[in-house]
């Protein structure tokens, strides 16, 4: 079992950042698999970013490419995603999400364990 806890959420202007943090209760290197998808009002839960063991290899939704960066420190047991050049429809509760495997998948119901989310709201 683990456990997520997902932090950095926040209110800001369309074209600003926010850099949210996704701190694991156990050591998850070589273990799991993270990624972090996000829900809006009335949405089904969408894939932003996906992080292999290591980190050699990252996996990013269509409408983030370019935009956001998931990273993460095995040795902090952190995963990270910067977001940058905010826009209005990126507001929704950003989750974070864990699976044993090693293969980043892009649905919801791949990942085994889940955070409580954070609320990332943008403005126009």
């Amino acid at each position: 079992q683990v456990q997520l806890e997902e932090s950095g959420g926040g209110l800001v202007q369309a074209g600003g950042s926010l850099s949210l943090f996704c701190v694991a209760s156990k050591r998850t290197s070589s273990t799991y698999v993270m990624g972090w998808f996000r829900q809006a009002p009335g949405k089904e839960r969408e894939f932003v970013a996906g992080i292999d063991w290591n980190g050699g290899r990252t996996y990013y939704a269509d409408f983030v490419k370019g935009r956001f960066t998931i990273s993460r420190d095995n040795a902090q047991n952190t995963v990270y995603l910067q977001m940058n050049s905010l826009r209005p429809e990126d507001t929704a509760v950003y989750h974070c999400a864990a699976r044993r495997t090693n293969l980043v998948l892009t649905t919801a119901a791949s990942y085994g364990y889940w955070g409580q989310g954070t609320q990332v709201t943008v403005s126009s």
